[in-house]
């Protein structure tokens, strides 16, 4: 393998770990985290791609109790892995190496990348997208929670995504099994991902533990994401962020949410519940009207029925024409009638009416298409979500005109500068 000058040779030695590459060559860098890296490899007999999770074990990037909570971690999330093995939406662990300096997880691969890089880059889901993928997150986590696993961690990144764009969770590090009627009290997942009981056991005393309802928290604000491109709960004052997912405060803003129908809105009032009692289990989740409601079709299955519908419609007409009496004419007539309906109707879908100019000089944010290229911009500008600081969106960062508490703040500051 040729290492680049700007690629430091970070791999283990050949002679400390023969066996891992006596059956498969390490190739490029996907990713590096704080004790691990992760390569992609090639398997030697087969010439079938993997990625490779390597984490450092030897205590030299940091203190001895931290490699040996390291290696516990590790072999906690092996053990979790080999149990969830086989699920389509689960990573795949293939095989486990060890040395006295690092341990190899070698990881089917997800060549799409994790779901928060292809949420970035179309900045937000249609709800036939997101109904798709959160089938599928659903239909993993019912599985691990049948088997008492709690993940702990779900969030966009630890989602990833194969060349079909199935997803496939993954990074079980902070996944744990929990006993039947065991309580969990450790502080640990993402911010902005943690669940309010999570949250009001770290802060307050005599609150009890938590469960496998965290899990169900962040699939609420995994589909509120993947619906309009930005989370539910996000301050640049992380304490402000807490608060308002202890209050489970969020709302569905405005345009942002226009164009969303209500069976995803009410899923994600279940699953956003601060009441863990009360919130949806994996299995009831995947029984709400959102998966099942035949009216939540997409404009494409939309159209597809309109075609149906006027196919059986022309069929029916030709059929009353015969019984009465055949008339070539008025046969004629209905059937051409039906196609130039249809051909409208199709036109319509795929050239929408042009958007006016005042429209765009005014309101440039409300426009859907304008909205993602706005999005875009923004989050590659800020590289973090630009979304709610109190009333505040990324429209806000468009405006030209200055709102009334920014025209109070500047008087202000001119009449103590004068």
């Amino acid at each position: 393998m040729t290492m680049t000058k700007d690629e430091p040779d970070d791999l283990p030695s050949r002679d400390q770990a023969k066996e891992f590459y006596a059956k498969y060559e390490p190739k490029e860098i996907l990713g590096k985290g704080i004790s691990s890296t992760v390569r992609r490899v090639v398997e030697k007999t087969t010439g079938q791609e993997f990625a490779v999770k390597i984490i450092d074990i030897s205590g030299e990037k940091g203190e001895s109790s931290q490699v040996e909570q390291t290696k516990k971690d590790t072999y906690r999330e092996i053990r979790i892995l080999r149990m969830c093995g086989g699920h389509p939406n689960i990573i795949e662990l293939h095989d486990v190496f060890e040395t006295p300096t690092f341990i190899f997880l070698v990881f089917e691969i997800c060549k799409k990348g994790e779901l928060f890089d292809y949420l970035t880059s179309v900045v937000s889901l249609s709800e036939k997208r997101t109904r798709i993928f959160m089938r599928q997150l659903l239909e993993a986590v019912d599985f691990i929670h049948s088997k008492n696993i709690v993940h702990r961690d779900l969030k966009p990144e630890n989602i990833l995504l194969d060349d079909n764009l199935n997803i496939k969770v993954s990074d079980f590090g902070f996944a744990t099994v929990v006993e039947p009627g065991e309580e969990l009290v450790e502080l640990c997942g993402t911010p902005g991902y943690l669940a309010p009981e999570v949250l009001a056991h770290s802060m307050y005393e005599n609150v009890s533990g938590y469960g496998k309802e965290v899990d169900m928290w962040a699939c609420g604000v995994i589909m509120y994401t993947l619906l309009c491109g930005a989370p539910p709960f996000w301050n640049r004052r992380q304490m402000m962020m807490l608060r308002a997912i202890m209050n489970a405060d969020y709302t569905f803003n405005s345009p942002e949410w226009d164009d969303i129908s209500e069976p995803p809105k009410n899923l994600i009032q279940k699953l956003l519940i601060v009441n863990p009692q009360q919130r949806l289990t994996a299995k009831e989740a995947l029984s709400h009207p959102f998966f099942h409601n035949q009216e939540a079709k997409s404009y494409d299955e939309y159209i597809k029925y309109c075609r149906h519908s006027i196919i059986e419609s022309t069929i029916r007409m030709m059929k009353f024409i015969d019984e009465k009496k055949f008339d070539a004419r008025r046969k004629f007539r209905a059937g051409v009638f039906c196609v130039v309906f249809y051909l409208r109707l199709n036109f319509c879908y795929k050239h929408p009416p042009p958007i006016s100019v005042e429209t765009v000089r005014n309101n440039p944010y409300g426009i859907k298409v304008l909205r993602k290229v706005i999005d875009t911009c923004a989050f590659g500008m800020y590289k973090h979500w630009v979304k709610r600081v109190d009333n505040q969106n990324r429209a806000a960062l468009f405006e030209h005109t200055l709102r009334e508490d920014w025209k109070h703040s500047l008087m202000t500051l001119d009449g103590v500068v004068a």
